[in-house]
């Protein structure tokens, strides 16, 4: 009877304990949640076979090449930059006006 109360009293077992038992058991809860997350992600983010295969590692420098030589058909002598609108001007308008700018100026 009296190491019970003894115990009772005692400050380490009465705070100390619980929070430990807290610390240690939301360690592990924590992993169980995370680990049901990353399960989650990692079936959402499974990719369509055509997709995927645009995508292969080994395939790349292949598609590389192919983008090189899309890039070199395209004649750069008859490319224009033209701005795009900013978040308040009306996108359209603004576009035209820069065509019609681009169009004003020589060339040379």
């Amino acid at each position: 009877m009296f190491t019970l109360k003894a115990l009772k009293k005692n400050r380490t077992i009465k705070y100390g304990v619980p929070m430990l038992l807290l610390v240690v058991g939301g360690s592990f809860g924590l992993r169980e949640f995370t680990q049901i997350r990353y399960d989650s992600q990692r079936i959402r983010k499974k990719l369509d076979p055509s997709l995927e295969a645009k995508v292969n590692v080994e395939r790349q420098p292949v598609i590389l090449e192919e983008e090189y030589e899309k890039i070199k058909k395209v004649n750069m002598e008859e490319w224009r930059n033209i701005r795009g609108p900013r978040p308040w001007e009306d996108s359209r308008e603004y576009q035209d006006q820069q065509r019609s700018r681009l169009d004003e100026k020589p060339r040379g």
